[in-house]
C-alpha cells in the first residue's frame, strides 16, 4: 500500500517537473529568449562591473547626502508599515473567523484586504502619481496600501491559528466581545503580529528603493540620478549603503524575533 502511494507521488512529481519544463521552454520560444546568449553575457557583465562599478575616494564625498536620503527612505518605510499595521489589526479582528462580528462583514473586510494585497506596490505608486505627483507622500501611500493588504491577511491567519482555543474558553464563561479581544486575542497573538510587522518593514525597505525610482524621492531616486549621469562610482556606493542598511535591519529584526518568540 505504501509502495503504491510512494509510486503515485513519484509519478505526480515527475509529471509536474515535465509540465514546468514544457512551460519554461514555451515561454522562452514566445519571448525569443536565448538562454545560451544570456549565460554567455555574464562574464562580460562581471568584467564591466569590476572595471566601472565600484566606490572611489571621490564618491565618498557624496556619502552624507546618500545617508540623508537613506534615512528618509527608512523613516518612510517604518512609518508606512506601522500605520498599516494598526489598520490591518482592526480589519483582521473583524475578518477573522474567530473574532468576526458576522460572516457578511467578515467577508467584506477580507475582500477589501484581498484587493489591496493583490495590487503590487509599484502599481500603487504609478496609480498614486496621478494624485500626488513625484513626492515622498506618494511612496508613503504606496507602501501603506501594499503593507495593509499583506498584514491584514497575515494577522487574520495568525488570529485564527493562535487564539481559537482561548477565545472559545472565554465565550464559555460569558465574556463580552471586547473582553475577548483585549484579554485573549491580542495578548496571545502579539508576538506573531510583531514578527509580521518586522518582516514587512524589511520588505518595505527593499521595495522603497524601487518606489523611489518612480516617485522621485529617497535612496532609489538618488541611485537613479547618479546612474543616469554615468557617475557609476557614486551609484555603486549607494548600492553598498543600501545593502548594509538591509543587513543591519535584518539582523536587528531577527534579534527582536528571538526575544519575543
Amino acid at each position: 500500500m505504501q509502495a503504491d502511494i510512494f509510486a503515485k507521488k513519484k509519478r505526480n512529481t515527475l509529471a509536474f517537473l515535465l509540465l514546468l519544463g514544457a512551460v519554461t521552454i514555451l515561454a522562452m520560444i514566445i519571448t525569443e529568449y536565448n538562454a545560451l546568449k544570456g549565460f554567455a553575457s555574464i562574464p562580460k557583465a562581471i568584467q564591466w562591473g569590476m572595471a566601472n562599478f565600484y566606490p572611489t575616494a571621490k564618491s565618498l564625498e557624496k556619502l552624507p547626502v546618500i545617508l540623508e536620503k537613506l534615512q528618509e527612505t527608512l523613516l518612510v518605510s517604518i512609518a508606512a508599515t506601522t500605520a498599516a499595521a494598526v489598520f490591518a489589526l482592526l480589519f483582521s479582528i473583524f475578518g477573522s473567523n474567530t473574532t468576526r462580528v458576522n460572516p457578511f462583514f467578515g467577508a467584506i473586510t477580507r475582500g477589501i484586504a484581498t484587493v489591496f494585497r493583490n495590487i503590487d506596490v509599484a502599481a500603487w505608486a504609478l496609480i498614486l502619481l496621478f494624485s500626488f505627483g513625484q513626492s515622498s507622500l506618494t511612496g508613503y501611500f504606496a507602501l501603506f496600501f501594499g503593507s495593509f493588504g499583506f498584514l491584514t491577511r497575515a494577522f487574520t491567519e495568525t488570529i485564527d491559528e493562535v487564539s481559537g482555543g482561548s477565545v472559545e474558553a472565554l465565550k464559555a464563561t460569558g465574556a463580552g466581545y471586547f473582553s475577548i479581544i483585549f484579554q485573549s486575542v491580542i495578548p496571545s497573538s502579539i508576538p506573531q503580529l510583531i514578527s509580521w510587522v518586522l518582516f514587512m518593514i524589511e520588505t518595505n525597505i527593499r521595495s522603497a528603493t524601487l518606489i523611489g525610482l518612480l516617485t522621485g524621492s529617497g535612496i532609489g531616486f538618488t541611485f537613479n540620478l547618479y546612474y543616469k549621469s554615468l557617475a557609476y562610482d557614486t551609484a555603486s556606493l549607494v548600492v553598498v549603503v543600501i545593502i548594509a542598511a538591509i543587513l543591519l535591519i535584518e539582523y536587528a529584526s531577527n534579534y527582536v524575533r528571538k526575544v519575543i518568540l
